[in-house]
C-alpha cells in the first residue's frame, strides 16, 4: 500500500524534531505536527529558559563578590519583567531556528493536535494522513497532586510567565527541578522555603553531593524543610496564600510552585485505536528498538520515561531515524555513562556511579574527595566550598564516578565524561597534567582516598 508518509512524528521536541530532520535527510516523506510550540519542553518550558533565569539569579552572588576585587557599585536592582521579556525574545527567535530546520529539511510541518485513528492513520485538523511509521515524541507534562487548594498553585510551565516575581515563594519538591528554580527565586531576591517530603533532597545523586548541596543553600539563607508535605493551601483576602502543613503548621506565601514529577503526554492521543501498551506508570512501553506493541508505531523520549534528558531524546530520535532509513549507520543508544548537571547555585555535574551504586552493585571502591573554597571566593567574604569527587574500582583503578558540585560543574564534567565513558583509570586521572590555576585540576591532584 502506498502511504502519504513514510514517517508521521507526532511532537516537535528535541527527539522528535531530530527523527524527523534525519529521516528526511534520508529520503524519507516526513511530516511533524505539534500542537503548542516548536522545540518543546526543553526549548519553551523547560532546559533553555531555566538556564536563562539561572544566570539571571547568580548576578546577586557577582555583585556581592565585586567590592574584594575593587569595584564600587550602586545598590543593584532587579527587575523580573525585563529578564521575562528578553527570554521570551529568545525563545521566539529559536522556535523560529526549530520552524527553518523542520522545514529546510523538506519536513512537511502541521500546526495542532494529531489523534492516531488507527495504526496507520493520524488526523489533524480534520484530515487524515496515511504513515507506514508513526512516531510518539509528545513528551511530559508537570503533575500537581490534588491537595484542597492545588488550583492555587503553579507548575513550572507557569513560572516562566509569571507578571512579577513574588516575595515569597513555596518550592514544593526534591527533585533537580525544584532544586534549581528554589535557587532562581532565592538569587533573585524572593524569601524561598524549599519543601520535601523525603529526608533529603534529590534521591538517586551521590550521598556526598546532596550534604554538600545542603550545606550550601542552608549557607546563602534558604529555607530547606525536609519530611513536610503539604495538607493544604487557602487563598487569603489580600491575595496571599495560607499553606497548611501535614503536621499542622502553617506557611505564609504569594507562590506555591509545586516540581513533584511530570506525567506522559498521551492526551487525546488516541492510542485506545491501536495496540500500544502502557507501563504501570503510564509511559508508553517500547522496545529496544523503540517499537512499540503496534508493530507500526514507534516512541521515544520523555513519553517512554527512559532517562527523561534532551540529549537522550536527541540520541534517541537519531537512533529511529537510522534504524528506519539508514540501517547501515544504526547503533543503538547507549544509557550508561550518561553525564548531566543540575543547575542549582552552585551547580551540580555528574557522571557514571554514585558510591551508593557503586557498593550496591559489588564493587570494592576506593573515593577520593577534595572540598576547597575557590580561588576566585579567596578575595570576598563569601565562603562556599566545591566539592569534587571520585568513585574508583579498587581492583581496576577504573574510574566509574566523578561528581562535582561548585561553580561550572557541568561544563567541567563534560570533558570528564569523555574520559570515563573511554575507560579511564585512575593512574590516567593522576599522570595527566592539570590546567593551572583553575578548579578543574582538582580532579587530577586527588592523591589520598578519603575511604575504601
Amino acid at each position: 500500500m502506498a502511504y502519504d508518509f513514510d514517517l508521521y512524528v507526532i511532537g516537535a521536541g528535541s527527539g522528535g524534531v531530530r527523527a524527523a530532520r534525519f529521516a528526511a535527510g534520508f529520503g524519507a516523506k516526513v511530516a511533524v505536527a505539534e500542537s503548542r510550540y516548536l522545540g518543546g519542553t526543553c526549548v519553551n518550558v523547560g532546559c533553555v529558559p531555566k538556564k536563562l533565569l539561572v544566570y539571571g539569579a547568580h548576578f546577586a552572588e557577582d555583585f556581592e563578590q565585586a567590592s574584594g576585587f575593587g569595584w564600587s557599585l550602586d545598590e543593584a536592582q532587579f527587575d523580573w519583567a525585563t529578564l521575562i521579556a528578553n527570554k521570551d525574545r529568545e525563545i521566539n527567535r529559536l522556535n523560529g531556528i526549530y520552524h527553518n530546520l523542520l522545514v529546510n529539511s523538506g519536513v512537511t510541518l502541521h500546526e495542532g493536535h494529531a489523534r492516531i485513528v488507527d495504526p496507520h492513520t493520524v488526523e489533524i485538523n480534520g484530515e487524515r494522513h496515511s504513515a507506514k511509521h508513526i512516531l510518539i515524541a509528545t513528551g511530559g507534562w508537570p503533575q500537581i497532586p490534588e491537595v484542597p487548594g492545588h488550583e492555587h498553585a503553579i507548575s513550572s510551565n507557569q513560572a516562566f510567565f509569571l507578571n512579577e516575581l513574588p516575595k515569597r515563594v513555596l518550592v514544593v519538591g526534591g527533585g533537580y527541578i525544584a532544586v534549581e528554580f528554589a535557587g532562581i527565586f532565592h538569587g533573585l531576591g524572593a524569601k524561598t522555603t524549599l519543601l520535601y517530603r523525603g529526608e533529603l533532597f534529590l534521591r538517586g545523586f551521590d550521598g556526598s553531593v546532596r550534604k554538600h548541596l545542603q550545606e550550601e543553600l542552608t549557607k546563602r539563607g534558604m529555607d530547606l524543610q525536609f519530611n513536610a508535605d503539604i495538607e493544604r493551601i487557602e487563598k487569603q483576602a489580600d491575595g496571599s496564600l495560607k499553606v497548611t502543613l501535614k503536621d499542622g503548621r502553617h506557611l505564609e506565601a504569594d507562590c506555591v510552585f509545586y516540581a513533584t514529577g511530570r506525567r506522559p503526554m498521551l492526551d487525546n492521543l488516541g492510542l485506545e485505536n491501536t495496540g500500544v501498551k502502557l507501563d504501570k506508570k503510564g509511559f508508553v512501553e517500547v522496545d529496544e528498538q523503540y517499537q512499540t506493541a503496534e508493530p507500526s508505531i514507534l516512541a521515544l523520549g520523555d513519553v517512554i520515561g527512559r532517562v527523561q534528558l534532551t540529549p537522550v531524546a536527541l540520541a534517541e530520535g537519531m537512533a529511529v531515524a537510522r534504524r528506519l532509513f539508514k540501517p547501515e549507520q544504526y547503533r543503538p543508544v547507549d544509557y550508561k555513562m550518561i553525564p548531566t548537571a543540575v543547575f542549582s547555585l552552585p551547580n551540580i555535574g555528574t557522571v557514571g556511579l554514585t558510591e551508593e551504586e557503586a557498593r550496591d552493585a559489588g564493587h570494592d571502591v576506593v573515593i577520593f574527595e577534595s572540598r576547597f573554597r575557590p580561588m576566585k571566593l579567596t578575595l570576598t567574604e563569601c565562603q562556599e566550598r566545591t566539592l569534587m569527587k571520585l568513585v574508583v574500582d579498587a581492583k581496576t583503578d577504573k574510574v566509574l564516578g566523578c561528581h562535582m558540585v561548585g561553580p561550572e560543574a557541568g561544563e567541567i564534567v563534560q570533558g570528564l565524561a569523555i574520559a570515563l565513558k573511554a575507560g579511564a583509570t585512575k593512574q590516567h586521572f593522576d599522570e595527566t597534567i592539570g590546567v593551572h590555576p583553575t578548579a578543574a585540576e582538582e580532579f587530577v591532584t586527588m592523591r589520598t582516598p578519603v575511604a575504601g
